[in-house]
């Protein structure tokens, strides 16, 4: 048996789903259940992450496989030093280390992680080369930084003048709460079908703002802050990653969308499993999913969530719908 595949399963309840509250005083499309009409290829990312989903999108347009189109959006904000919740640039921990989680999977079932890596930038393509290079899936600190140099990757210095300088203002305080939709940003996950119409995804941050060292959020583990199933499509997840991992949302969504739901409605019963006879709704959890026909769904805790498509050439972005 390939170890490298991730087989699980799940025992799926019932519920009422929550009845998701229409805003009308956006200017960017709203919607509720988007059909492509199976026109691929299609690239969707979490936030307004508009020119990864183009790179995406443009990849995927020169005949490039779901996956290295993925990997090929998301690097854009690995590379982007001013978003502090990726890659480069990125909020560190509470020693003031940046450390970045990732994980990726391909249409086949096949997948790779890493977590807490230091000096590495590009943390989706590699835990690519995990999943293709050695016979785990998953590594982690110092060994995944030890393999990405084994395999040429360039080490520097993640954190930057400007992600010091707030980490120096937070240390004044030393006050860990999560923000709500905080600069708009939080994990980039991203979705793409090919020309082929085969399903691939890549997940990657660099975590909750001044974390304990050593967390590790939900993005980087399978199932969680992302599951593909290229039968059936896939999900991935953005926002507090603790709530995130015990649900196992990701993979709930996509059994959701096998027993027959839409993703609209999957990622609304995903919600709903997180928010059921909560009190204390503090914190942001979002859902992006999409399946084989191409058909999109969205939902938040909070409103201010929104999601980046690249469509027929064009990318926009769309404000997704949200219990509150």
């Amino acid at each position: 048996m390939d170890r490298r595949r991730f087989f699980t399963s799940a025992s799926l309840g019932g519920g009422l789903l929550f009845h998701p509250q229409l805003f009308s005083n956006f200017s960017m499309t709203s919607t509720k259940i988007q059909s492509i009409e199976n026109k691929f290829p299609l690239a969707i990312s979490t936030w307004n992450n508009i020119k990864a989903s183009r790179v995406a999108g443009e990849s995927l347009e020169q005949n490039a496989d779901a996956l290295t189109s993925a990997i090929n959006g998301v690097a854009v904000e690995e590379a982007n030093q001013t978003n502090r919740s990726v890659g480069y640039g990125g909020a560190p921990d509470r020693s003031g280390k940046v450390t970045l989680d990732a994980c990726i999977m391909d249409s086949t079932g096949n997948c790779g992680s890493v977590m807490a890596v230091e000096n590495v930038v590009h943390v989706a393509a590699l835990a690519r080369d995990v999943m293709e290079k050695t016979p785990h899936v998953i590594l982690t600190g110092n060994g995944a930084r030890k393999f990405a140099i084994q395999q040429g990757y360039q080490t520097v210095d993640l954190l930057t003048s400007e992600s010091h300088q707030l980490w120096l203002e937070w240390l004044q305080n030393e006050q860990f709460k999560p923000v709500i939709n905080a600069g708009n940003h939080d994990t980039i996950g991203m979705l793409c079908i090919d020309k082929s119409n085969h399903v691939a995804g890549a997940c990657t941050t660099s975590g909750l703002a001044y974390k304990m060292e050593g967390r590790v959020g939900d993005s980087p583990i399978i199932g969680s802050g992302l599951y593909i199933d290229n039968e059936i499509g896939g999900a991935v997840a953005t926002g507090l990653g603790e709530e995130v991992i015990k649900t196992v949302g990701s993979f709930l969504i996509v059994e959701l969308i096998r027993q027959g739901l839409s993703p609209q409605e999957a990622c609304e019963k995903a919600i709903e499993r997180i928010v059921k006879g909560r009190k204390n709704l503090d914190f942001q959890v979002a859902y992006l999913a999409v399946n084989k026909k191409g058909d999109i769904g969205a939902y938040s805790i909070h409103k201010g969530f929104t999601y980046a498509q690249y469509k027929n050439g064009q990318t926009k972005e769309i404000r997704s719908d949200s219990v509150y």
